[in-house]
């Protein structure tokens, strides 16, 4: 990390004029991209972000793609700086807030479908403009999202959802029905750019304006995608109301755009089956990431996939004869298969209490348990890196941001965690379900005071987020108790 930052440091220096104030590692998303943001003094801006990826093919497509889309005045970043390698290159900041967090926070206002508004007369714009002037043979790895794109979009699906969670199905009749599915839509006729990943998260909100991050997946492929996955975000849960009027202003943007207008009718019908394919995409991405490698955030997330596809199978249908996939579609978004992701929440008759405890094996030994039937979990946290040796951190406890981000950036905590989490969690829905009052979950280091510290604290933040359920929280050596 440290000549990850010295890197950054000297890219700025000889392009930038101003002073480095602080370099912040920011939280790491889905991809092995770390992202810094950078406090500046004596520049014409105050703040940037300074990308690190040794994919070097990926930042160049990124990189060519922000050219091009400057040139047509689309939303992105400007960038100020690369390095000779092209594995750090420095962008222009447009802060922290995402669409997706401003529609958490405000709720379905005005001002939010506004925002929404503006996303996509943007995207309708970038799309159509930028097409002319894209070589898509600057693309990651597909130029197009053509039947083969479309058709392993399904095999995920299949693959890592319905195979992984064995459910029973047809294999020949259902890969007619994918192969059909997939001739079908591949067929459209309006492909010009496709972002791929057009959703929330990828829109940042500044100033009351929106701008768009993350487009180096993108390629060429058909208009509706995009709009689709923006729409039918799971994690957005738009309305109906807010879902048509969207699309439908979204197409009164492209005739806006285009020579000639869209015929509404077909575009309707395929953007129902570009709804399909992302929200099928999705679920094979959850089922990847929580079913396959277990990762406890992507897990949480089935059951909001889950009930997207349900809402939408409630009141879409494709015009193709596809018996398989149909009743494979009924089966994934029925009741069903919901109740086998259904998260088990307290609530105020709830009696379970959590204790999680933080101790120090060498000081204290496991900590005694004081409930009535004994048990619970002890998880020793000794096989992560101590920041305990690092002289400057010796004082400090894993509450403190220097340690924090020690602990997140440099050991294998988070690895840790994951695996701790889907264990803790058995328990827990086990526990609520069957009217327990008391669980006891500690974890242990040399001395109690980073790693243990660290590892409570985010134990009581996924417990409380995920499940509402009461804590206690002890720092036994800090000789503190919340």
């Amino acid at each position: 990390m440290t000549d990850i930052k010295a890197a950054i440091t000297e890219l700025f220096q000889k392009n930038i004029k101003g002073e480095i104030i602080s370099l912040e590692q920011l939280p790491q998303s889905g991809s092995d991209r770390m992202y810094f943001r950078i406090q500046i003094a004596g520049a014409s801006f105050t703040t940037c972000i300074a990308t690190y990826n040794t994919n070097v093919k990926e930042n160049d497509t990124f990189l060519y793609f922000t050219k091009t889309f400057l040139k047509t005045n689309a939303p992105v970043p400007h960038i100020y700086a690369v390095n000779e390698e092209h594995t750090i290159y420095l962008q222009e900041d447009f802060g922290n807030e995402s669409l997706l967090n401003v529609l958490e926070q405000q709720g379905t206002t005005q001002q939010v479908f506004h925002l929404y508004k503006k996303s996509v007369k943007a995207l309708a714009a970038l799309q159509m403009k930028a097409d002319a002037l894209l070589d898509y043979n600057n693309c990651i790895t597909s130029k197009e999202f053509g039947k083969s794109a479309i058709l392993n979009d399904l095999l995920y699906f299949k693959y890592y959802f319905l195979d992984t969670l064995k459910v029973p199905y047809d294999k020949e009749a259902l890969i007619e029905d994918f192969e059909m599915l997939s001739n079908y839509l591949s067929l459209t006729g309006q492909k010009y750019f496709m972002f791929r990943d057009f959703q929330g998260r990828n829109i940042m909100v500044k100033n009351e304006e929106v701008f768009f991050i993350d487009y180096q997946g993108g390629m060429k492929g058909a208009l509706q995608y995009d709009v689709a996955s923006l729409l039918w975000q799971a994690k957005a849960d738009l309305n109906e109301q807010w879902k048509n009027e969207l699309f439908e202003y979204y197409m009164d943007c492209l005739d806006e755009i285009s020579p000639e207008n869209i015929e509404r009718v077909s575009f309707r019908n395929q953007y129902k089956g570009f709804v399909l394919i992302r929200l099928l995409q999705v679920l094979g991405a959850y089922g990847f990431r929580g079913l396959f490698e277990r990762k406890a955030h992507f897990l949480s997330s089935i059951p909001l996939a889950l009930k997207n596809l349900q809402n939408f199978i409630k009141v879409n249908s494709i015009d193709l004869h596809l018996p398989e996939f149909n009743r494979l579609l009924n089966m994934v978004g029925g009741e069903e298969m919901a109740e086998r992701f259904y998260i088990r929440k307290a609530d105020d008759q709830t009696p379970l209490v959590i204790q999680i405890n933080s101790f120090s094996f060498l000081q204290r030994g496991y900590p005694a348990d004081d409930s009535s039937h004994g048990g619970g979990f002890v998880f020793d946290c000794r096989g992560i890196l101590n920041p305990g040796r690092i002289e400057s951190y010796k004082t400090q406890t894993g509450r403190d941001k220097a340690v924090i981000d020690y602990i997140e950036q440099e050991t294998k905590m988070t690895d840790f965690l994951s695996g701790v989490f889907t264990t803790v969690d058995i328990a827990v829905e086990d526990y609520i379900a069957r009217g327990f009052d008391k669980l006891t979950v500690n974890f242990g280091c040399t001395g109690g005071r980073h790693r243990s510290v660290y590892a409570a604290d985010a134990m009581a933040r996924h417990l409380r987020n995920k499940y509402n359920v009461k804590l206690k929280v002890s720092h036994l050596e800090q000789n503190i108790h919340e």
